[in-house]
């Protein structure tokens, strides 16, 4: 299929008109456009443009606050708790995150608990700042029922991703986004549209019965976690830290049936950051990049984070690239 290829900042530019025309506060769509243009910048295809259709059906259901304002609560010395208002969870994030950087420095370690929230982009975007300012990142959310638990008969976990950041001296921050299912919900949606098949032990049909067909998957079916019950015992925990934690709801709390259309899953989000300097000092980065040059040396040809990082050097000398198909989709979203 033919390719584009556009400017970040025309990108940016481009959502937010995009997220604004379809109901959502300047604020908000600023936010959610930088987010979701960053994906795609990146080469995370499943949580980029992809997205927006989505997006736009969920705000037209009328399940999510387009122009919510986030509010935010001074709990304790190390936690920040933020109520997003049935609202996006990235505002809810960008509203607490001085406070949050605040109580990290000032304490060594910080919480923020996001609840009443609507996560529908990747992970790594909420952590890789802070890496990059020299702190220690960590961020789970849980999301829909789409993850059956190891041993289980039907969907109860949400896809559940744990993301990870620490600075790394002489390069970028190390950073993974992965999620606790078998593959990402987003690429079993690409992978029934593209007529790709799954690979095995990746999820179940309607009737509990292994199948490598996304649609099936998708239709009544269901994920498997990633690597049997030691997938599912970090899904548990992301259920408990990002939704009990957090006031959210679990995975299969929440009831969207009276909102058609509705695609974001209305959960909770925890991050945790941590100051190195309180433990290691100011060596961490370098000890970090000790870590990383082992595991070349053992042989690790990919680290966390490379492609994304080759990816956004491409599109910043290239432009962002993109379906030509999905740029005029686009651009006809605004006209």
């Amino acid at each position: 299929m033919p390719e584009a290829r556009l400017p970040f900042d025309q990108l940016v530019s481009l959502l937010t008109s995009i997220f604004r025309k379809h109901g959502t506060s300047d604020a908000v769509a600023a936010v959610l456009a930088h987010n979701c243009a960053s994906a795609q910048r990146d080469g995370s295809d499943s949580h980029g443009v992809f997205r927006i259709p989505g997006y736009l059906s969920t705000l037209a259901s009328g399940w999510v606050d387009g122009h919510a304002r986030p509010e935010v609560e001074d709990r304790a010395p190390g936690f920040v708790a933020v109520d997003a208002g049935n609202g996006f969870a990235q505002p809810a994030l960008e509203a607490g995150r001085e406070l949050l950087l605040d109580k990290a420095r000032h304490n060594g370690i910080a919480l923020m608990a996001i609840r009443n929230s609507h996560h529908f982009a990747a992970l790594w975007p909420d952590v890789e700042p802070f890496a990059s300012e020299g702190l220690v990142a960590l961020a789970m959310v849980n999301s829909m029922a789409c993850v059956v638990p190891a041993g289980g008969r039907k969907p109860l976990f949400g896809t559940n991703p744990i993301s990870f950041a620490a600075p790394r001296a002489g390069h970028e921050p190390l950073v993974f986004d992965l999620a606790t299912s078998a593959i990402a919900h987003g690429d079993v949606q690409i992978a029934a549209k593209e007529g790709k098949k799954l690979p095995e032990g990746y999820g179940v049909d309607a009737d509990g019965n292994p199948t490598c067909d996304p649609e099936k998957v998708l239709n009544g079916g269901a994920l498997l976690p990633f690597g049997g019950y030691k997938g599912s015992a970090l899904s548990m925990m992301v259920e408990l830290m990002a939704a009990a934690l957090t006031g959210g709801n679990f995975s299969f709390e929440f009831d969207w049936s009276g909102h058609p259309g509705a695609k974001t899953p209305w959960t909770g989000e925890l991050l945790i950051v941590i100051d190195p300097a309180c433990g290691a000092g100011s060596d961490f980065a370098e000890r970090t990049e000790t870590l990383v040059q082992a595991m070349s040396d053992a042989g690790q040809q990919r680290q966390p984070g490379d492609r994304r990082y080759r990816q956004r050097a491409e599109a910043q000398r290239l432009g962002v690239a993109l379906k030509e198909d999905d740029l005029t989709y686009l651009r006809g979203l605004v006209d």
